[in-house]
């Protein structure tokens, strides 16, 4: 009876296993070597922040039990971001406020790439904010990345809801 109270829900589980894979997708080599994403604190959560907002768009408008997992995926994003402060040796003290920037951070770039994403087939908005975001320090390879992000969009359209509302997602190779 215990462990029944004590096991996830399936919508967690879904949501972390979509984390799982928004992280090995992020850490492509081909996303910094080929597309010149920035290999820094900053481009890594730029990146890592891209594809949970094209999972959470994908999930968008498709029930509760796809709202539970987009929670639950943004619950295992968030959680993650704050180990990796902790691991980076950002104090107790200030792990909230830094917390609080990034959330601030997250909301607006999903807001952006949402208003970007509904404009196409004009690109100009999408490579407009990966340039600001991504590129913001480094070389602007904004019209490529907006490539991968069409076609990673595609995919995940192609993943039925099933698969996803499980924890499955399969994205295109970088």
């Amino acid at each position: 009876m215990l462990k029944s109270l004590f096991k996830p829900r399936p919508a967690q589980t879904a949501g972390r296993a979509l984390y799982a894979r928004v992280v090995e997708q992020a850490r492509s080599p081909a996303l910094y070597r080929d597309l010149g994403a920035p290999d820094t604190v900053e481009g890594r959560f730029e990146i890592y922040s891209l594809h949970v907002v094209l999972l959470l768009e994908r999930l968008r408008g498709h029930g509760e039990a796809a709202a539970d997992v987009s929670q639950a995926l943004f619950d295992a994003y968030v959680s993650s971001l704050d180990d990796a402060l902790r691991e980076m040796g950002v104090g107790d003290l200030s792990v909230g406020k830094k917390m609080r920037k990034l959330g601030e951070a997250f909301y607006g770039r999903g807001k952006n790439y949402q208003e970007a994403l509904d404009s196409l087939p004009d690109r100009a908005p999408l490579e407009a904010i990966l340039g600001r975001t991504v590129y913001a320090d480094a070389e602007d390879r904004s019209a490529e990345l907006a490539d991968y992000v069409l076609a990673q969009r595609e995919a995940l359209a192609g993943n039925s809801l099933e698969a996803l509302l499980a924890g499955k997602a399969d994205w295109r190779a970088a």
